[in-house]
């Protein structure tokens, strides 16, 4: 069209139709002046050779410094970026402008896509089916989860399969280590019903810190016995390199965000409990997992059978009970019934929790504590095991090394120190103890607590009389059972039956 320059669509529709008809036509169809046909029969080139490359518009405000100064800096360090070297040439030269960065950071670019050093490459692997399943920890604290009103301090365990993505979570309280690997892998691999011929983790870098060389190696055997017992034939990535675990290190990202998703839909974060939680992340993955399902299937017909059983995903310690009614392990006093002092039960340390043996028969399982971010000592303590104790030993309540710890609830926490305030420490530590024999007795902590909270409110001293009559048993409602008893005779007759048969 006149006062428009054709484009090279312009032309090679003119050239195409050239083949079959005149210049008029052709010029018509491509939308052209028969005069710029006439100049392309002369002079083939498209528009976009002939053009004239444009020159600078004004002058080039790096040209007495890029080579001088910054050049010389990029090959120096390599890693540099582009605004601290912006920000160095403003202070080596005032009147630089604020909008040269811009320009600074393209030439920065360019001049590395031509003269800067040479990256590493990461070469796409092909999965087989059936041959790797990679394991992970992520960090969850930037959810902020909350458990029972109490920020959840916590990481994931995160197994996947490399070929058809399935993937299986379980919630880590302690740190990395070989009991949260053994015990969420042996989860992943009974739930997915078999296992890969090679299991892929990082350098478990976390696992070994501040280990000993004896107790570094000691870890080794077992996580090599561990995949032995699988058939797994284990093997991790360099340290450093998470790329080299890209294959469950990207899904780290993807399952984070899914979660937080969740979250947000769900419009809170916190949860009654643990088991709750982890519902609620099974959920999630089985969601994710439903979506693959015909790849998951197929990978799974290639798997290797699963061993008859599992095989230990815990560690073993004998400890001694002191007089003190309770044991320490891993720097964590745990309390426990009083008829166990002086024994030495078998304590197995799971990621969550302890169970104590003694013999062969498991006598009690408790929560697993962990020592304080300051080095302090953990206590895990049950008032159940001490109640009896204390009702002998009142004053003992005071200066109680774990009296903290021994507080079923909030409530009971306040009414102490409102007992104290109120009355002399020896009948303050009288009317606590009672008060926790009856929450103990009667089976009422949550319900004792909640008429404690109302006492604090309402600034007044519990009536112990009044709580031991409101939470005595109520005799109308207990059951009348009838023992009937039969006669002596019936046993008789059963006997001269039993020696007729015999005779």
């Amino acid at each position: 069209m006149p006062g428009r320059h054709i484009n090279d669509h312009q032309m090679r529709l003119y050239m195409k139709s050239r083949l079959t008809v005149n210049k008029p036509a052709a010029a018509a169809q491509a939308a052209m002046s028969l005069r710029t046909a006439y100049r392309i029969e002369n002079d083939p080139r498209l528009p976009s050779q002939t053009a004239a490359p444009r020159g600078r518009r004004r002058p080039d405000p790096l040209i007495a410094i890029f080579d001088a100064e910054i050049v010389p800096m990029l090959e120096a360090a390599p890693g540099l970026r582009p605004i601290a070297i912006f920000e160095e040439m403003q202070r080596r030269h005032p009147e630089l402008p604020e909008g040269v960065r811009r320009t600074m950071e393209r030439r920065i670019r360019q001049w590395r896509a031509l003269h800067g050093k040479d990256r590493d490459v990461i070469f796409r692997q092909v999965q087989e089916p059936g041959r790797m399943g990679l394991s992970d920890f992520t960090e969850m604290g930037d959810l902020a989860v909350r458990v029972a009103g109490v920020d959840l301090d916590h990481r994931l365990y995160h197994f996947r399969l490399a070929c058809s993505g399935f993937e299986h979570v379980h919630v880590i309280l302690g740190g990395e280590s070989y009991v949260a690997l053994a015990e969420g892998l042996q989860n992943a691999l009974w739930t997915l019903g078999g296992a890969p011929l090679e299991h892929r983790s990082d350098s478990l870098s976390a696992a070994f810190r501040n280990l000993d060389r004896e107790a570094g190696e000691d870890l080794t055997r077992r996580y090599d016995a561990l995949c032995s017992h699988y058939r797994m034939e284990p093997t991790r990535n360099n340290r450093g390199l998470a790329h080299e675990n890209g294959g469950i290190e990207s899904p780290h990202g993807h399952l984070k965000n899914s979660i937080r998703d969740a979250l947000l839909m769900r419009g809170t974060i916190d949860f009654e409990d643990l088991a709750a939680y982890r519902s609620f992340l099974d959920e999630i993955v089985g969601r994710k997992n439903a979506r693959n399902r015909q790849r998951i299937d197929a990978e799974r017909a290639l798997l290797q059978p699963l061993p008859d059983n599992r095989t230990a995903d815990y560690e073993q310690e004998l400890v001694y009970v002191s007089a003190s009614g309770g044991f320490v392990l891993r720097k964590v006093f745990y309390t426990v019934p009083s008829r166990l002092i002086r024994h030495r039960p078998r304590a197995h340390l799971f990621d969550d929790r302890v169970e104590l043996f003694v013999g062969g028969t498991r006598v009690l399982t408790l929560v697993r504590g962990r020592p304080g971010r300051d080095g302090k000592h953990g206590h895990v303590v049950d008032y159940r095991h001490v109640i009896h104790a204390l009702r002998r030993k009142p004053m003992a309540l005071l200066n109680l090394v774990y009296r903290d710890q021994l507080w079923p609830r909030e409530a009971y926490r306040h009414m102490f120190d409102h007992l104290c305030e109120r009355l002399s420490e020896r009948a303050a530590c009288k009317m606590m103890v009672e008060l926790l024999s009856i929450a103990h007795e009667r089976a009422c902590e949550a319900q004792l607590a909640a008429l404690l909270a109302d006492d604090l409110a309402a600034d007044r001293l519990p009536d112990l009389k009044i709580l031991r009559e409101h939470f005595a048993p109520d005799l109308a409602s207990l059951p009348q059972v009838s023992v009937h008893l039969s006669p002596l005779t019936v046993y008789e007759a059963l006997n001269d039956s039993y020696i007729g048969e015999a005779g």
